[in-house]
């Protein structure tokens, strides 16, 4: 008798969850989190780059301002740039100053473009004008 009782509790009909309605769920949990993930990924790399392209404008700026400062060099083609500080914010960045003449000859105007690389990649490009006074 007692037999009879436990197997009537599996084959009767009892409300609960069954395993459609689990994977079901299972697969609507599993697309939310992965467009959790791709969310939080995508914003990782925006952060990223606005980091890299704020740090090299501040670089560029500094390179633009040193560059004004020195004298003026006739028929120069590019400056030397000045010292990058070393340290964790600018690990891999190298500037690159060139110089051109506004006009031919040179009448004491030139266009500086200073040009900051990360790792071999160009990241921004400053231009600005350096007169002989």
């Amino acid at each position: 008798m007692r037999f009879l009782r436990t197997l009537s509790i599996f084959t009767g009909r009892e409300s609960g969850v069954t395993f459609i309605e689990t994977v079901v769920a299972l697969a609507i949990l599993g697309v939310i989190a992965v467009t959790f993930l791709n969310g939080l990924t995508t914003a990782s790399k925006a952060t990223f780059i606005a980091d890299e392209r704020a740090t090299a404008e501040s670089l560029a700026r500094s390179q633009m301002e040193w560059v004004k400062n020195t004298s003026y060099s006739y028929n120069a083609t590019e400056y030397s740039p000045a010292p990058i500080p070393s340290g964790g914010d600018y690990v891999n960045y190298a500037a690159i100053i060139a110089a051109e003449p506004l006009h031919n000859p040179d009448d004491g105007i030139q266009k500086i473009t200073v040009t900051v690389k990360r790792s071999d990649k160009g990241v921004i490009k400053l231009e600005g004008y350096k007169a002989d006074r």
